[in-house]
């Protein structure tokens, strides 16, 4: 862990306390995604700082370990060129930004579906909507994962990947490409099983290539270049 930038060891090791304690006050009977996801605006469990504290929940093991190796893999790289301020700026904004593209989403969803019913069917279950609204809770650093991988796609463009199951390495920038079209896919289709906050992944990648977009102007104004 000693050859992790600051930041980035910093941010796995709380993402990892944060899944812990998550464990730990279940056997409690505390449920901490009740306090720290990031629940629909309109619900009353809605809280501003969920925009933040949604980042360091997951929603399971293969949620989490998926982050954090991805965190580890392209983030270590993005604050070793960018420096930890930089780096922890963009890692914040992208996920806050992810968490209100996600609410713009929930927000059209209900207006447009949710909004002509007082009752909602979970399962045979029947709900009142107050209660649907404080179900619908996004978590995990998925959006500012995804911000990351832009962040590294667009700063080496032809680095290779090998990644699995492709028999042959891709360029950085068609990875992310590919990632991108496959979450707005994803996204559109709208499959109510998916369960997987697809718009929040692109929300992140839009902040990032926004900020990044800012900084090489501003940058190169200085005499700073990027690859």
């Amino acid at each position: 862990m000693n050859t992790i930038p600051t930041i980035t060891k910093n941010l796995l090791i709380i993402n990892v306390l944060a899944f812990l304690a998550t464990i730990v006050a279940k056997t409690y009977g505390i449920d901490l995604t009740r306090y720290l996801g990031l629940h629909f605006f309109l619900a009353e469990n809605f809280n501003v700082a969920q925009l933040i504290t949604y980042m360091f929940m997951h929603g399971g093991i293969m949620h989490l370990l998926f982050n954090m190796f991805a965190l580890w893999m392209f983030g270590r790289i993005l604050e070793q060129v960018w420096g930890p301020k930089r780096f922890l700026f963009y890692y914040l904004v992208c996920g806050i930004g992810a968490g209100l593209i996600q609410e713009i989403v929930q927000y059209i969803h209900y207006e447009i579906v949710l909004s002509a019913y007082d009752n909602v069917d979970i399962g045979g279950s029947i709900i009142s909507m107050k209660e649907y609204l404080n179900i619908m809770t996004t978590v995990g650093a998925s959006g500012a994962v995804y911000a990351i991988l832009l962040g590294f796609g667009m700063l080496f463009p032809n680095q290779p990947l090998f990644i699995f199951p492709l028999p042959f390495p891709i360029k950085a920038k068609y990875f992310v490409i590919i990632y991108a079209l496959i979450e707005l896919y994803s996204g559109l289709a709208n499959n109510p099983n998916d369960n997987v906050a697809h718009f929040a992944h692109l929300g992140g990648m839009v902040f990032g290539f926004i900020l990044i977009i800012y900084w090489r102007k501003k940058d190169k104004g200085n005499g700073f270049y990027y690859n």
